[in-house]
């Protein structure tokens, strides 16, 4: 049996480092040196099993996403993710398990040059908890509060794709049939789901053009309405304007339409930039190979509207994820 500094020794040594790392795992705090001119960007997520994920989902793939949606908040503030600790509560000490998982983690942190520089472990239900930190030069932090009446609302990717992929899996649990795609789709949606793309790169790039931006984790209307909200403004989506990945046209449009709009985990993100800039956040983005598509507008008033693709005014059910609604 493992004993608590055996699953700490495994997770160090699998874990990278910075130069910037003063002093890492294995004292009572980290010590990290934030370079001058720059702001440090904090953000914190838990992933619980029974809410967040099954409790058979692959560890690597839960590695992997208990940074991602961590690493995904940094990006939607424009900051380069930096450091990252770790909060681990474990039924069981399975070393064949934490060494998956944390090789999932550990993969994408290096692909971000992240270091884990401490945390926790304990004995009880599964359940993560990561805090990341990233760094942006003072005064360029992209922000919720920024949109303005007649900027235009822009989404990274396409939304949808992980609340599919979500759909196809509780589907099979419960032995009912399970929405159309073939095998394809279905491996295409499972890996949006299970391994989310934090969009870094293109958080850096949006910095000085978009005015308001956040990443979409409780679904685009939800997401959409906290920048409407912060910003005191309304905005309207086009929702002919969605783009449809293969994967999704498979499904019927109402289908569809109620994934990309209310489902939740995409890690996209969602900003607002003036109306006359499309050129500007198409040559923006290109280097970073995130394509992103005009899917609306920001008006006055307040909350968010759809439009259908006749221009009409369309029910739009503002449910995204959220914890304590039944």
């Amino acid at each position: 049996m493992l004993s608590e500094f055996d699953l700490i020794a495994r997770i160090r040594a699998r874990a990278g480092t910075r130069a910037d790392v003063v002093l890492g795992i294995g004292d009572d705090a980290a010590l990290l040196r934030v370079p001058s001119g720059h702001e440090l960007a904090v953000t914190s997520d838990t992933l619980n099993a029974g809410v967040h994920f099954f409790d058979d989902v692959p560890p690597f793939d839960l590695g992997w996403k208990a940074l991602a949606v961590n690493l995904s908040d940094l990006a939607a503030m424009g900051a380069r993710p930096a450091w990252c600790t770790l909060a681990l509560s474990l039924p069981a000490a399975d070393p064949a398990w934490l060494d998956a998982f944390v090789d999932g983690f550990a993969t994408l942190a290096r692909e971000h040059e992240v270091a884990l520089v401490g945390g926790d472990t304990t004995r009880g239900p599964l359940s993560i908890n990561v805090t990341a930190h990233g760094l942006v030069e003072a005064g360029t932090a992209l922000r919720r509060d920024g949109a303005r009446r007649g900027d235009a609302v822009w989404i990274t990717g396409a939304p949808g794709e992980a609340a599919a992929g979500l759909a196809l899996l509780r589907a099979e649990r419960e032995g009912r049939p399970a929405e159309a795609t073939d095998a394809d789709g279905r491996a295409h949606l499972l890996v949006r789901l299970q391994r989310p793309l934090p969009r870094i790169a293109a958080g850096r790039a949006l910095r000085g053009l978009a005015s308001a931006c956040l990443d979409v984790s409780d679904g685009l209307l939800a997401d959409l309405g906290h920048i409407a909200a912060a910003s005191g403004v309304g905005a309207e989506i086009d929702a002919g304007a969605l783009p449809v990945p293969a994967a999704l046209a498979a499904l019927a449009p109402a289908v569809r339409l109620r994934h990309q709009f209310t489902g939740g985990d995409d890690y996209e993100l969602c900003f607002t930039a003036p109306a006359d800039a499309d050129a500007a956040v198409h040559a923006a983005l290109a280097p970073t190979g995130v394509a992103a598509t005009r899917i609306g507008r920001v008006v006055a008033g307040g909350g968010v509207a759809v439009r259908d693709p006749h221009g009409h005014y369309a029910a739009s059910p503002h449910a995204g994820f959220d914890h304590f609604r039944p």
